[in-house]
């Protein structure tokens, strides 16, 4: 009996300690004006039966979690983006947002705070790459006081051709393709990275001395004017930022040890390659 109080105890993590856990690693105030991160929606009250990860939400991901029996969703991507007027069964977001509510699922998504966060989203990004980041990124944290991040610098272990770097990254990643630029003439060592829709750092990526700049989505007159500057290499929105429930896992396993993670097997990406 005693042995079954003490893990009953163990166990007893409110949602709101993993929110608060969550924050303190990415806090609210490093995301950008726009963005929505944070509680979307739920009681935080609540003890966590479960917390399954994901990248974005939808009514599969909520069909998900009541199969295995989490109570709490955490996402990079907000549910709530955008004010909702009424709630109906009128599109997906509101269709998601009355399944979660009838079925007492909290959802929290951690966005663009996650992404300025220091050892955040373009960190677990390097990771994959096998890069460490820069001196430099180091610096700026301490003067900053881990202040936002939004691009990370980091070189790999050793010089790749252009072409070995970007089949290197396809591989990491699991495209079938990437768009870039020219292949670049000469070796790729020093790498900047911004996951998610980055073109608007591409440069500043130039300006740190990149051989080459990773994001997930770019416009397509923003390709003008780098060639032989770095290779750009585009996998794919979701494809770069697929790993952010990796980070979301380590994080409550390390602050609220003893509550179930699971990271998502529904594939969210509404975008198909035929």
């Amino acid at each position: 009996m005693a042995v079954r109080r003490v893990f009953r105890n163990f166990a007893a993590v409110k949602i709101k300690e993993v929110l608060n856990a969550l924050e303190r690693f990415a806090p609210l105030p490093l995301q950008e004006s726009w963005d929505n991160a944070g509680l979307q929606l739920g009681l935080t009250e609540t003890e966590v039966s479960g917390a399954l990860l994901c990248l974005d939400v939808n009514e599969q991901i909520v069909d998900e979690a009541i199969r295995k029996g989490c109570n709490l969703i955490v996402s990079h991507h907000p549910l709530l983006f955008r004010g909702l007027k009424q709630i109906s069964d009128a599109d997906y977001v509101q269709r998601t947002v009355i399944k979660a509510i009838k079925n007492d699922i909290c959802v929290v998504s951690m966005h663009t705070n996650m992404d300025n966060a220091w050892d955040g989203v373009n960190f677990k990004i390097a990771e994959k790459l096998g890069a460490v980041p820069c001196l430099e990124e180091e610096v700026r944290r301490k003067e900053e006081g881990a202040g936002k991040i939004p691009m990370v610098v980091a070189e790999l272990p050793e010089p790749l051709a252009a072409c070995d770097f970007v089949q290197m990254v396809k591989e990491r990643f699991g495209v079938a393709c990437a768009m870039c630029n020219e292949l670049l003439e000469r070796p790729v060592r020093k790498v900047a990275i911004c996951g998610g829709a980055g073109d608007f750092m591409l440069p500043e990526a130039v300006a740190k001395g990149a051989d080459a700049f990773i994001t997930g989505e770019m416009h397509y007159h923003v390709f003008f004017g780098y060639e032989q500057k770095l290779q750009i290499c585009v996998i794919g929105h979701y494809q770069s930022e697929q790993f952010t429930s990796e980070l979301f896992r380590d994080i409550i396993n390390k602050e609220c040890p003893g509550v179930r993670t699971l990271i998502a097997e529904t594939n969210t990406n509404p975008i198909k390659y035929y």
